[in-house]
């Protein structure tokens, strides 16, 4: 059992993952001629060999196999996959069609929204401040709502799909590089498919650049993920809780100076109140450790 503590390894794991999928968005937007669905597929089928290659370095492929042959955990493994490759498509679209912003956003609120799950679906009882930054969070999306006319349904989607997925990830009694390959595994039969049937209106094979920019999909997609898987056997979860605040905030700041999205009255309001309800998130964190480990120690 990993002992309940941060590491360097760890650390330097984690970091790398969140800054890997901060700059995610840089390669995205040169996939922006191609369509969010056909980039989705190539992600699937190019991660399959890197997923399997370090399962099977790792000598772990027992566990794929168990997977496979358990009714129960093969049906959580589709829903896991089907909310994956939902979070996956959504984000592509909201970053080639220049809503980088709203990715960020829904990142920024996907932590307050598990609370909020965890509340309503395992009646778990959130803090005094939890209520409070998902209050705040909440008044935020009503801001962005009026000022728009129209509910911020990328940012919506993004933290449904990821906290859905978080949440029935947790269900699924096997490691999350297992998790990673069965998913690509269940995934990849309709990826290969579907890319079947674009045939030549596809852009894979169009041109070099294209080819091998939807070949690298594979590598983008699973070295975060699997950087992440080892880093966060490593580190606190409270570490892990605010480092996550990371990726968003790249992908916010590229969204702001480099794709050069407008930040509007409404978001200038919108988003200050999300980060101080990521502030009252943490500060709730870490008075929650702080309290476990003083119960700990009068044990």
């Amino acid at each position: 059992m990993t002992e309940n503590k941060d590491t360097p390894q760890g650390l330097a794991f984690a970091v790398t993952a969140y800054l890997l999928w901060g700059f995610l968005p840089l390669y995205m937007k040169l996939l922006s001629h191609v369509s969010a669905a056909e980039v989705v597929a190539h992600r699937v089928v190019w991660s399959l060999p890197i997923a399997a290659a370090v399962l099977i370095a790792l000598g772990r492929t027992d566990d794929i196999k168990t997977a496979l042959t358990t009714p129960r955990m093969l049906a959580m493994g589709f829903v896991t996959a089907l909310l994956i490759a939902l979070n996956w498509g959504i984000y592509v679209y909201a970053i080639t069609s220049g809503n980088a912003l709203e990715a960020a956003l829904g990142y920024y609120i996907n932590p307050l929204f598990s609370i909020f799950l965890g509340a309503v679906l395992l009646g778990e009882r959130p803090s005094a401040l939890q209520v409070a930054a998902i209050a705040l969070a909440a008044a935020a999306v009503a801001i962005l709502t009026i000022d728009a006319g129209t509910l911020p349904w990328i940012a919506i989607g993004l933290f449904l799909s990821w906290g859905f997925y978080a949440l029935a990830k947790k269900q699924l009694p096997i490691g999350p590089n297992q998790g990673f390959l069965l998913e690509v595994l269940i995934l990849t039969p309709p990826a290969l498919a579907f890319m079947l049937w674009l045939g030549p209106t596809g852009i894979f094979l169009d041109s070099a650049r294209d080819t091998w920019l939807l070949l690298g999909c594979g590598v983008v997609t699973a070295i975060p993920l699997l950087i992440y898987a080892n880093g966060a056997k490593l580190l606190r979860l409270s570490t892990i809780a605010i480092l996550q605040y990371i990726a968003p905030t790249m992908i916010f700041l590229v969204g702001v100076f480099i794709f050069d999205e407008p930040m509007g009255p409404a978001r200038m309001i919108a988003f200050p109140m999300i980060w101080a309800a990521l502030v009252l998130y943490s500060i709730g964190i870490l008075r929650g450790m702080r309290t476990a480990r003083t119960t700990k120690r009068a044990q």
